[in-house]
């Protein structure tokens, strides 16, 4: 794919919009919406399953799930607003005239207010980009779940 056209696709932390729960064009948005569908009125099998299958009680939580999975409403990171709280990447990228944290000078950072976790996973991502290219890091990611 071309590198325009991941622009995209990947966030400037490289995280993966495609894949992402909010995003309005993505991979979660469109089965959320193709489930609800395939589940029609199940609200009447589900009360009646529920008497012998116990998991069937929570299906009125499962449903409102369903349903904010499949309205997202984030157009992606560089277009709309960063869904993470207090994301540090979000502004820092564009002060910067980069497209990816990895391209920049102070890379890495302690700038992105992520939590550990979020952190290790951008060094890890931005240090493979830089490894292998954008191109090619988008090639070997785009089929990996993004919530690891």
């Amino acid at each position: 794919m071309e590198y325009q056209k991941i622009l995209s696709f990947l966030a400037p932390c490289g995280l993966s919009c495609r894949k992402c729960f909010a995003f309005t064009k993505g991979d979660i948005s469109f089965h959320g919406k193709e489930l609800q569908k395939l589940l029609g009125n199940f609200d009447i099998y589900a009360e009646r399953f529920s008497a012998f299958l116990p998991e069937f009680k929570d299906y009125p939580s499962f449903k409102k799930l369903l349903a904010y999975f499949a309205a997202p409403d984030c157009i992606g990171c560089r277009q709309g607003t960063c869904k993470y709280p207090n994301c540090g990447v979000i502004d820092c990228y564009k002060e910067k005239g980069v497209d990816f944290c990895f391209q920049c000078d102070d890379f890495p950072c302690d700038k992105t207010n992520f939590d550990p976790h979020l952190e290790k996973r951008w060094l890890q991502m931005n240090t493979r980009m830089k490894e292998v290219g954008v191109e090619a890091y988008y090639e070997e990611t785009k089929d990996i779940c993004r919530y690891l």
